[in-house]
């Protein structure tokens, strides 16, 4: 049993809304978080209130309810997506510019048994339906959190050796404490000195403007150009209004936008991938000339041939991120089934859409002028993770000098 919970699940309601979304006086704040997880909406809910919150929205989710829709609703009625839905959602990012915190703790297998067309077909319909919201996000229009919860369905997926389901939960509870850095006596103190450690290798980075990178490991021989003006992006980021927040809690990585137009070689993916409820594992992908040519996977290899050819611009890139294998996350020697935690494990890229805040005045971009910088555009952004204490990654500067940014799985400078 974890001991003083109610006090730790507490802390971490208050950590995710003042330090997480960043909740001022007057905000409007849209949690979206499983029936699982009641305790912690209510704690969330009175946090963000105390904070001077003006409205506090529910978005509930089940995640046996929404396996038996996948389940159960014909394909034409599964991506019928209701207007009133799309308009809602467009009203709190244009009129209201909601702060929205999305709380995981969904099964990572959870549409394993689900037809992998469905479930591809409803995720091209929801990216498609709720673009606006996914632009301004990935704009930083708004504020915006993605953290985790303790679902007993995943905590049983990644303890199963625990005999009780109380004993899996718990286990679970400790790993998302100890990330986010719960147990501190001042979480947000902690996370300030974590925020400028990362910024310390930003800055070097971005001083480097390096023209490409290569990634060497088992597995993996790959080049992708970045472009110019492009922007190493720590845990930090900034609405309009110069309000900070932080995306992801827990994070650990540094990243950027690739030029997608320069991309070749192959990788391998080191951990498994948990996307729309299905489990991928083993991906393999080959670039040839700014695309992805071929990609495979050994389980769940039809839902990601589905994901990169099927949607528009998923055979492009949009993120490239380093993060250290000593980081506290790998070295736990845990795999969460969750892109949230292990994407924090593992240099990763991104399949899809590349953010506008990774280039110098990308945000005031059209879509043309972004593309015209070699920023991907797609409706879709799904990380997988390449990264190991085997690999080697180098910067290669405009004048083709050889800078070793990582030697072994850790930074080289």
């Amino acid at each position: 049993m974890l001991q003083n919970f109610d006090e730790l699940l507490r802390k971490y309601a208050k950590l995710l809304v003042s330090k997480g979304i960043n909740v001022q006086s007057g905000d409007w704040v849209k949690i979206t978080i499983s029936v699982e997880q009641a305790q912690l909406a209510r704690l969330i809910t009175e946090e963000a209130y105390e904070l001077g919150a003006e409205k506090v929205i529910i978005k509930w989710n089940d995640d046996e309810i929404t396996k038996l829709h996948y389940l159960h609703q014909p394909t034409e009625v599964l991506t019928d997506i209701p207007p009133y839905e799309i308009e809602e959602s467009e009203d709190h990012v244009l009129n209201k510019r909601v702060s929205r915190l999305a709380i995981l703790s969904s099964d990572p297998s959870l549409l394993d048994s689900a037809d992998p067309a469905k479930v591809a077909a409803f995720q091209k319909a929801a990216s498609q339906a709720f673009q606006v919201q996914r632009k301004a996000t990935q704009n930083n229009d708004l504020k915006w959190t993605v953290a985790a919860a303790a679902g007993s369905a995943w905590a049983n997926k990644m303890f199963p050796h625990l005999e009780t389901t109380e004993a899996q939960v718990d286990a679970l509870w400790n790993q998302i404490f100890k990330t986010c850095r719960v147990y501190e006596d001042d979480p947000i103190a902690a996370w300030d000195k974590h925020i400028s450690l990362l910024n310390e290798k930003a800055t070097k980075l971005n001083e480097y403007q390096f023209e490409a990178l290569h990634f060497k490991a088992p597995g993996t021989d790959f080049k992708l150009g970045l472009p110019k003006n492009h922007i190493w992006t720590s845990a930090e980021s900034y609405n309009p209004k110069g309000e900070q927040f932080i995306a992801n809690m827990p994070t650990e990585e540094l990243f950027t936008a690739p030029d997608t137009r320069r991309m070749d070689g192959v990788v391998r993916s080191t951990k498994p991938l948990s996307y729309a409820g299905q489990l991928i594992e083993g991906i393999v992908a080959h670039f040839k000339d700014g695309k992805i040519v071929d990609i495979s996977a050994e389980k769940g290899d039809e839902v990601i041939k589905k994901l990169v050819f099927e949607n528009e611009g998923a055979t492009g890139l949009g993120e490239v991120a380093l993060v250290p294998d000593p980081s506290p996350i790998s070295q736990s020697g845990v795999t969460f089934f969750n892109t949230l935690f292990d994407e924090n494990a593992s240099n990763h890229i991104a399949i899809g859409s590349a953010y506008p805040s990774t280039i110098e005045g990308g945000t005031k971009m059209s879509e043309e002028e972004l593309r015209a910088q070699g920023l991907n555009i797609s409706n879709v952004h799904v990380d997988f993770m390449i990264g190991s204490a085997e690999m080697d990654i180098d910067g290669i500067t405009r004048d083709g000098s050889i800078v070793p940014i990582f030697r072994k799985g850790d930074w080289a400078f």
